[in-house]
Parts: structure tokens; C-alpha cells; sequence
């Protein structure tokens, strides 16, 4: 089978071989295990490797360049109608020689790609929506285009729509679909466990099925910091600062907390101003990218992830979180309240700091409240496994 894959992600050639976004090319490694041959169209930057780039691991790849485009700006308008003709081409070329058309959505390849595909009505054809495929939710009209066209079974024919989450009155080829980090046998060989997470006092000789909770205010000047985590692109749609803002507002309150954040953007050197500004040097670290073994074991280690994201479609960094006891604060974005039981695994966020605040204080005060919502949180995410994702790729790939 010849995969062709269309996708807006970055990529970086080293050596012959081609790298891009980890958690992506992780994903695109399982689906090339069950293919032949495979030729991706995407951008190609020349940039240095660090540690969210990874590299695929199939033998026989192919690589179309295809220049990177905006319509941010009438200059940049312009300079994308002059390379369109080009890029057009290339992803007819590249579907023309297809066995299996994969589209990697949102996005502005994704959109060239559904709009090119059109002409191939009898190929096989999965696209991976990985935005929010909420209806009712805002979205650039680029991203309600894509929608509209791989929703559209006479002009999208022969292809399975992966999206996240299950949503009212879509069209039979919408299927709700899920992503996976982390596999059964990690499971089985990892020594982690949930009740690890809050250490008592020394002197305490109770054990965790007779601890008494009522004694928590006596002894918690005795509990290590409450680790916060944070997982993302230091972005203006993954509100760092506001991450950044809760935990300051609960070292406030006297709390001993502590924040380290995951991921390096834009908005670095204004959150080390803040940082600097507010004196909070000694509780908030700035890690920068990390790989994949440094964050499960910030996961590990952590008593919660916050995500005060914007925009998401299935947020890996939830699911991962939860597979390792972290108790997820969120906001309530796309299929966010269902991963996280409506409140019930994790804290749902209002975006009202002192609101907010209040909520993660009475999950803080109270240790069966958090056992109970980490101990859900962990069994609903191992459900979705790579072993069983992988399985469902099977399928898909076979028709």
C-alpha cells in the first residue's frame, strides 16, 4: 500500500532522514507499521533538532516540500496566491499515486488537501481531525471550511473523518475517535503508583487505608510542596500566565506549592519577566522543551496538571496526566468535561482566578477528594492505550 500523508506540520530533513513534532510523528509511526511505501507532503524548515522532534521510522519514505503559507496580511495574501499553483500541484501529484489518502487537519495544508481530494472520489481516504470539532464552538472560517468539506459525504467520499469526542447529527462518515501516549506494557513495567503521590510524616504510622483525613490541617506543614505542572507551547491560546497566576495566587493564600513548566513559545521572556516581577523564582520554573521520559516523569511526580487552554480537540496532555495520577485543571474546551467526567476526574476551570482558586483549594484541603478523583482519572485513561489505538488503525487501514 502507498500512504499519502498531507500535513502542516514542520519537518526538518538530517542525514536523510526526516524529523517533526514528536507526539505527531509518534502517531504517523503506528499508522506507517501496516503501509508499504509512504510520501509525505509537507513544509521543510532548516532548524536545529531538540528534544519534541522525533523521526519516522519507516524505510521507505518519500518527502514533497511544500512551502509554508498565511493569510494573516494582504502582503502575505499575496505571496500565497503565488505559491498556491505550486502546492496544489504537489498534493495532486502525491494523491494521484496514493493507495491511501491521509489528511492531517486542521490547518492550511489540511484545508489544500480537502479541497484536492475531491477529485479522487474512489481512493481510500482517512482525515485525523485533531482540532475541536465542536459545532457551536468559534473557529476560524478556514477551520468551518474544512469542516464543512470532509462533513460533506457528495463531496468527500471514501474516507472515515476521525474526530474527538461524540457530537449530535454528523454525518455517517464522522467517526469518534481517541489518541494514545503510552502502551500496556508500560503499564505493567512501571513501578508507579497513585499512593505515592502525598508522602506522610515520618512519624505517622498509619498506613493509607486507616489514615485519618480529619488530621491533615495538623500535619501538612510536614507534606512536601503541592506540585503544579504545566505541558504546552508557551502560547498566547495555552494561557501560561494564567497557569502561572493560579499557583501565585495559592502561595498567596499560604500554600506551599510549586509550578514547573513544560514547553518553550513566544511568550517566554514575558513570563520570566513576570516571574522576576513578582518575586516567584523559588516557585515557578521555566523547563523548557523536554522529552517524552523527563514529562512522564513530571506526570509522575506532579499532583496536578493545569491546562487553561483555549482551544483543543483531545488534549494528549489530559489523558497523559490522568494515566499517571496527576489530576487534570482544565478549561472546558471541546471534549475536555467528558475526558475529565464532567468534574468528577479532574477540576474544571471557570477562567475567574479566584474562583478557580477556590475550587483547587477545596480538592487540596480535602486528600480523599483528590485520591478519588486521581483514582478515577487513572483508570478511565488507561482505556486508551497504543496497543489499542494501534488495533483501531488496523482497521481503518484495511477499510
Amino acid at each position: 500500500m502507498k500512504f499519502v500523508i498531507i500535513t502542516h506540520v514542520q519537518h526538518i530533513k538530517i542525514d536523510n532522514q526526516y524529523f517533526g513534532y514528536a507526539p505527531y510523528i509518534r502517531e504517523m509511526n503506528i499508522w506507517m507499521k501496516y503501509v508499504d511505501e509512504v510520501i509525505v507532503v509537507a513544509p521543510l524548515i532548516d532548524s536545529e533538532l531538540n528534544p519534541i522532534y522525533e523521526k519516522y521510522s519507516h524505510s521507505n519514505i518519500s518527502f514533497c516540500e511544500a512551502a509554508e503559507f498565511e493569510i494573516t496580511s494582504l502582503t502575505n495574501l499575496i505571496k500565497t496566491l503565488i505559491k498556491l499553483p505550486e502546492i496544489f500541484n504537489s498534493v495532486y501529484k502525491a494523491m494521484s499515486q496514493a493507495d491511501h489518502i491521509h489528511l492531517r487537519c486542521p490547518g492550511n495544508m489540511g484545508l489544500i488537501g480537502a479541497l484536492v481530494q475531491i477529485l479522487f472520489p474512489n481512493k481510500q481516504k482517512t482525515a485525523k481531525y485533531a482540532g475541536n470539532w465542536d459545532p457551536k464552538s468559534k473557529q476560524p472560517w478556514s477551520y468551518r471550511l474544512q469542516k464543512w468539506i470532509l462533513s460533506n459525504t457528495f463531496l468527500t467520499r471514501n474516507m472515515q473523518v476521525l474526530v474527538y469526542g461524540e457530537w449530535p447529527n454528523q454525518t455517517k462518515n464522522i467517526k469518534p475517535f481517541f489518541t494514545a501516549t503510552y502502551s500496556e506494557s508500560e503499564i505493567q513495567n512501571s513501578e508507579f503508583r497513585i499512593q505515592n503521590k502525598w508522602s506522610l510524616p515520618a512519624q505517622s504510622k498509619t498506613t493509607e487505608n486507616n489514615f485519618d483525613f480529619a488530621r491533615l490541617d495538623k500535619i501538612e506543614i510536614d507534606l512536601p510542596p503541592t506540585s503544579f505542572l504545566f505541558v504546552g507551547t508557551l502560547s498566547k491560546g495555552k494561557q501560561p500566565l494564567y497557569a502561572i497566576q493560579l499557583v501565585e495566587k495559592l502561595y498567596q493564600h499560604g500554600k506551599k506549592v510549586q509550578l514547573n513548566l513544560y514547553g518553550d513559545g513566544i511568550l517566554r521572556p514575558t513570563l520570566e519577566t513576570y516571574i522576576k516581577q513578582n518575586s516567584l523564582q523559588d516557585i515557578v520554573f521555566l523547563r523548557g522543551n523536554q522529552s517524552k521520559e523527563t514529562v512522564l516523569k513530571g506526570y509522575q511526580n506532579s499532583h496536578f496538571l493545569i491546562l487553561p487552554s483555549k482551544s483543543e480537540g483531545w488534549p494528549k496532555v489530559v489523558a497523559e496526566a490522568m494515566f499517571w495520577g496527576c489530576v487534570p485543571i482544565a478549561s472546558p474546551v471541546s471534549c475536555v468535561p467528558f475526558m475529565m467526567g464532567n468534574g468528577s476526574r479532574g477540576v474544571i476551570l471557570q477562567e475567574e482566578l479566584n474562583q478557580d482558586v477556590d475550587q483547587i483549594e477545596a480538592v487540596i484541603s480535602k486528600q480523599e477528594v483528590y485520591q478519588k478523583m486521581a483514582s478515577e482519572g487513572q483508570t478511565w485513561s488507561r482505556q486508551f492505550t497504543t496497543d489499542k489505538f494501534e488495533a483501531e488503525i488496523k482497521k481503518l487501514l484495511r477499510g
